[in-house]
């Protein structure tokens, strides 16, 4: 088996399942015919950009590569429910992919988000002001219709 060959079945692996360690990786490229030692796939993981997340190893993006799903995207698939308290949103989402609508909103162009801070199922978004919060919370909804 050559490197590529390797990292294409890595890759093919942590995107269609959970994989939470190099030993539970190990398994499943030996499934597949496919041998490597540890320092093999310690440098695998390096290589490939893959991350320890809590749903298990996923790959970063790298120079060059496709930019962050839109906000919009995300939002339409994981955000769940919004609250408004003041100047603050709360947004819902299913466990583990609050990260990602955060991520996605950080990256988004919207002037009216101060910040975001994110848990496992849950975004605060702080706006600067109430009116702002109200306006950004019937944007929100205005996704998930």
């Amino acid at each position: 088996m050559n490197k590529s060959y390797r990292h294409g079945q890595i890759l093919k692996l942590v995107r269609g399942r959970r994989i939470h360690t190099q030993e539970e990786l190990a398994a499943a490229l030996g499934e597949q015919g496919i041998s490597a030692t540890q320092v093999t796939l310690s440098r695998d993981i390096h290589e490939l950009g893959l991350v320890k997340t809590p749903d298990g190893y996923s790959q970063t993006p790298g120079p060059g590569a496709p930019a962050a799903p839109a906000f919009d995207s995300v939002a339409r698939e994981f955000l769940r429910d919004v609250r408004l308290a003041q100047n603050l949103l709360v947004l819902r989402t299913p466990p583990g992919h609050a990260n990602a609508l955060a991520s996605a909103l950080d990256h988004a162009d919207w002037p009216d988000v101060t910040g975001t801070i994110a848990g496992d199922d849950t975004v605060l978004v702080v706006a600067p002001d109430p009116k702002t919060a109200r306006a950004l919370r019937s944007r929100f909804l205005d996704l998930v219709k």
